[in-house]
């Protein structure tokens, strides 16, 4: 292990970090809602605390290796998660305990979009505008991770996306060197954000909430500014049309919103497999909720077609923005979103879940499998547009889905030992791991009445989900710290 290495990294991390807490400190000077300290205070411990790891170590130019990067990818989200709470905790209004602070700022940062907090509508604009931020900060977190240093890693299979988009024709090089390719995907989160602002603003939002919705919103991370979520704007049919865009395009993979762009072609869209059955998953899960409401319920069919897209593309791409509770829904449809949930957004996106190409992967190597109980002896590839897939790729991913669900499995249990009833406990488990927040119990407040012990262990939940599960498990290996 590059200790040094390491810790330069994580110092240069916290430096960088320290800067965006002075921006809620420009929102409260703008808006004069008297929170001037935490932000100072968190500020300034953030930035000593960086440059106290960094000086010793400021001339180490020792090349970070492979197990270093499991290193690195933990600090990234665990320490940025505690440095990142402080604001929360040192506020006076609300007051936050350590353990509350750490959740609120962790699901931030992983935009999950669970929260503790109630209240939202009369809490300090410049505290609701850090929360939105985190989630922000956190979903290009998140793409640098995924298409940076999970295919060179080779997690969960993820090393099919090594500078490739499946079915992407010829050109398979993402960018001449990998640092040009995070900044061109730079370019379209920001841009996406921007235009998602401007969408809101157009749509009826107030110019403070289009910018605070619009950092959630294309992070996919569901964070809100007011206690109804967006359901405060349901008088305003455009507001729900810009979330559900910019919401199917934060969870689609950025490296094909950037060959699109290069190309200016759309038809790529069509042409990537995991594109097509992100859609296809949210188009028929929307179509079955519309028609049970039709149907059960005697819903009006406009009113079940919006609500049924609204939640699939909410729920399809983990975002977990809600216009009603889930307690005014028939059982049946918060059961099948939180399974829809498990399947998730894609890869090189900002969505959570098991990733929608390793889903299309698992049913192809599962329909494999009956073909060979036909034709025993048959040679049958697996394929994802044009390319065999090896089966290297294939057991990666049969392993990641295994250790998800043992870790889902495991979760549940420590719930349910810290006093959630099965339901409760199956809801928070799933919304955590798959990073998308809201549960059954709808828009996520149930949080903040949960156990000190249950309210850390879906902490633990949400850094898995987004580290992918084996980064965290690497590090509980012995042998990792050897050599």
């Amino acid at each position: 292990m590059q200790f040094l290495a390491i810790q330069r990294v994580v110092a240069l991390l916290l430096m960088a970090f320290s800067l965006t807490m002075l921006t809620p400190l420009l929102v409260s000077w703008r808006f004069h809602d008297g929170v001037h300290a935490p932000y100072l205070h968190a500020f300034a411990i953030t930035l000593a605390a960086g440059l106290l790891l960094w000086l010793p170590v400021v001339r180490v130019r020792q090349e970070l290796r492979i197990r270093d990067g499991f290193a690195v990818i933990a600090l990234f989200w665990i320490v940025l998660g505690l440095f990142g709470a402080m604001p929360l905790w040192l506020a006076l209004r609300p007051h936050l305990s350590a353990t509350n602070a750490i959740f609120e700022s962790v699901s931030g940062l992983t935009t999950t979009g669970a929260t503790v907090l109630t209240g939202l509508d009369a809490l300090p604009r410049s505290l609701l505008f850090y929360r939105q931020q985190l989630q922000w900060i956190g979903g290009l977190g998140t793409l640098v991770l995924a298409v940076a240093i999970l295919p060179l890693l080779g997690v969960g299979g993820m090393q099919m996306f090594l500078a490739k988009i499946p079915g992407a024709a010829k050109e398979t090089h993402l960018a001449p060197r990998l640092t040009e390719a995070i900044r061109s995907l730079g370019y379209i989160y920001v841009s996406l954000t921007a235009l998602c602002a401007v969408g809101y603003w157009l749509a009826g939002m107030t110019p403070f909430d289009a910018l605070a919705h619009s950092l959630s919103t294309v992070s996919t991370g569901g964070f809100s500014t007011h206690d109804a979520n967006l359901g405060y704007f349901d008088g305003h049919p455009g507001v729900m049309a810009v979330a559900m865009v910019f919401m199917l395009l934060g969870g689609a993979s950025f490296a094909l919103h950037y060959f699109a762009w290069r190309r200016r072609d759309l038809r790529l869209y069509l042409q990537e497999a995991e594109f097509r059955t992100y859609i296809a998953v949210i188009g028929l899960t929307a179509l079955v909720i519309a028609l049970y409401l039709a149907v059960r319920h005697s819903a009006t069919p406009g009113h079940a077609l919006l609500a049924g897209l609204f939640q699939a593309v909410s729920i399809g791409t983990t975002s977990g923005f809600v216009r009603e509770p889930s307690s005014h829904w028939p059982a049946f449809v918060p059961v099948l979103l939180l399974f829809v949930s498990f399947i998730g957004a894609c890869a090189n996106s900002t969505g959570g879940g098991l990733k929608a190409m390793r889903f299309l992967l698992l049913m192809k190597q599962g329909w494999r499998e009956v073909g060979r109980l036909i034709h025993p002896n048959a040679v049958i590839a697996i394929r994802v547009g044009g390319r065999v897939l090896p089966d290297r790729v294939l057991d990666a991913i049969w392993g990641f889905f295994a250790a998800y669900v043992a870790l889902f499995t495991l979760l549940l249990i420590l719930l349910t030992a810290f006093g959630l009833d099965q339901v409760s406990a199956f809801s928070a488990a799933a919304a955590c791991l798959n990073n998308m927040g809201s549960s059954l119990a709808g828009s996520g407040h149930q949080y903040g009445a949960l156990s000190g012990g249950a309210k850390w262990v879906l902490t633990a939940a949400m850094l898995f989900g987004r580290m992918e599960v084996f980064i965290l498990l690497a590090l509980f290996r012995p042998s990792f710290w050897r050599g």
